[in-house]
C-alpha cells in the first residue's frame, strides 16, 4: 500500500484503494474472462512457474480480475495480501486446511453459521482434525479448551444466528499467549463496523456474497492475511519452507500455492467484478443497514407479541458493552427475535409482504428466515441450542428500504397473529 493510499479514509478506500487504471483509461476493473494466459517463450512461462517472474498462468490460480478484488480487500482490511474464493465456505475451508493437519485441533466458538459448524464437526473429523466448541463469551472455558494439539482459534465477529459478540481482543491475547493464530469470520460485521486486524485477528474471512456484494447477484469468499502471525514456529513445521522463502507472507504463500491451487475452489472473473462493484457502496449501505436494524429492533422489543429481541445495539443486550467498544456504536444489519412458538414464527413470515423469505443475508432487501426448520434443520435440539437456535426464533437481515415501510410490514404481520 502506498503512503498516500494508506492515508485515505475508509469510505474513500472502498472506491480508490488497491485500484489501478485499466486499459484505455477505464475506471472499472476489466473482466478478464479467460481460463489461461499465453507467453511468447518457454523461458517466460518457466520463470513464472518457478516464481522468478510475476504473471498470470491459469484462472484457477490467479486472474487479473480476481487480483484486483484481492488488492482492494487487502487495502480495506489493512492486510498484506488476500485470496478470493468461490464462496465464503470455500474461504473457510481453504484457510483452515492451510493451517491444520491430521491430528491437529481447532478451538472454535460454538455459535457458528451452520455450514461452518458442519465443516468443523462432520467433514474435517473424517480427515483427522478435531474441533472443540466453546461458548465465545466464556474466556475461562476458552483457555481450558486449548491443549498441545490446538493449532487454530476460530470465531465469528458476530455470531450468526446467535447474535453473540465475542471480545475479539481477549481472544487474540489468548491466541498470542499460546502461539496459535486467530481466524475471525467478519462477514456479519464487515470492515465498516471494525477492521478485526486492529483487534488482533491474524486471518480474516469474509463471505463476500453477503454485505460486501450487497445485491445478491454473485457468490464469493475472501481470505485476508494480516501478516501478524509468526509462522516460524515448531508448532507449524509445514510452514517452514514457505517462511524461509516468503517470511511474513508464509500463510498466503502456502494457502495459494498449495491448498487453493489443489482444492480448486477459485472465484469466477465475472463474480469478482460484481463483488468489486458492491464493495464501493459498502459504507453507504451499512450505514442504512445499521440504522434500520436498530429501529426495527426497538420496534419489535416494544411489541406485545414479541417475546424477546436479540440485537447487540439494544442497551439491555448482554453484548451491548463489548459491541459498542469493538464496533464504535454501530451494530450491524442482522437481528433475531422470538414469538410464542414455531407456528407463530411461520405465520409471521407468511404474512410479510415486503420482506423476502430466503436463506441469505446482506442484501439491499429485507430478508427473513426460520433457521430451526431450514439452515439448521439437520441438527439435533442439543446442537441447535448450542448454536442459539430455537423453534420460535426468526432471523432478519434488515435491508435498506425506507424504515417506515419495514416497520409497517412487520407490524401488519404481527397484528394478524
Amino acid at each position: 500500500m502506498g503512503e498516500r493510499e494508506s492515508r485515505l479514509r475508509f469510505d474513500t478506500k472502498l472506491i480508490h484503494g488497491g485500484t489501478a487504471p485499466g486499459p484505455y483509461g477505464a475506471t472499472k476493473t476489466p473482466i478478464v474472462q479467460a481460463s489461461a494466459f499465453a507467453y511468447n517463450s518457454a523461458e517466460e512461462l518457466e520463470d513464472i512457474f518457478k516464481g522468478r517472474a510475476i504473471g498470470q498462468v491459469y484462472t484457477r490460480i490467479g486472474n487479473p480480475t480476481l487480483e484486483s478484488l484481492e488488492k482492494r480487500l487487502a487495502v480495506i482490511e489493512d492486510g498484506i495480501a488476500a485470496i478470493v474464493t468461490a464462496s465464503g465456505m470455500a474461504a473457510i475451508t481453504t484457510a483452515v486446511m492451510a493451517v491444520v493437519r491430521s491430528g491437529d485441533e481447532i478451538l472454535s466458538s460454538s455459535s457458528l453459521f451452520g455450514g461452518t459448524y458442519s465443516l468443523f464437526r462432520d467433514t474435517l473429523s473424517n480427515y483427522g482434525v478435531k474441533a472443540r466448541f466453546v461458548d465465545p463469551t466464556d474466556l475461562a472455558a476458552l483457555e481450558a479448551g486449548i491443549n498441545d494439539a490446538t493449532r487454530l482459534i476460530f470465531v465469528e465477529s458476530i455470531g450468526n444466528p446467535k447474535m453473540d459478540v465475542p471480545d475479539i481482543a481477549a481472544f487474540a491475547a489468548l491466541a498470542r499467549k499460546n502461539g496459535i493464530p486467530l481466524m475471525v469470520d467478519a462477514t456479519v460485521s464487515t470492515p465498516y463496523l471494525a477492521r478485526v486486524k486492529d483487534l488482533g485477528a491474524d486471518i480474516v474471512i469474509h463471505s463476500t456474497s453477503k454485505f460486501i456484494n450487497g445485491t445478491a447477484n454473485s457468490i464469493g469468499g475472501a481470505i485476508i492475511d494480516s501478516g501478524s502471525f509468526d509462522w516460524n514456529s515448531p508448532k507449524f513445521p509445514h510452514f517452514e519452507p514457505f517462511y524461509r522463502k516468503y517470511r511474513n507472507f508464509a500463510f498466503t504463500a502456502r494457502t495459494r500455492k498449495l491448498i487453493h491451487k489443489d482444492f480448486g475452489a477459485c472465484a469466477a472473473p465475472f463474480n469478482s467484478f460484481l463483488l468489486g462493484e458492491g464493495l464501493e457502496t459498502l459504507a453507504l449501505r451499512m450505514e442504512r443497514h445499521c440504522s434500520n436494524a436498530m429501529r426495527l429492533a426497538q420496534f419489535l422489543d416494544a411489541h406485545e407479541k414479541v417475546s424477546w429481541v436479540n440485537y447487540p445495539g439494544l442497551p439491555d443486550s448482554p453484548f451491548f458493552e463489548v459491541a459498542t467498544r469493538q464496533f464504535k456504536g454501530r451494530f450491524g444489519g442482522l437481528l433475531t427475535f422470538g414469538l410464542a412458538d414455531k407456528a407463530s414464527a411461520f405465520r409471521l413470515i407468511n404474512g410479510l409482504e415486503l420482506a423476502k423469505n430466503l436463506a441469505n443475508i446482506g442484501d439491499t432487501k429485507t430478508l427473513v428466515i426460520h433457521p430451526a426448520s431450514t439452515i439448521c434443520a439437520d441438527y439435533t435440539p442439543e446442537v441447535k441450542a448450542l448454536m442459539g437456535v430455537s423453534e420460535e426464533l426468526v432471523r432478519v437481515s434488515v435491508g435498506i428500504e425506507d424504515i417506515e415501510d419495514i416497520l409497517e410490514d412487520f407490524g401488519a404481520s404481527l397484528d394478524r397473529l
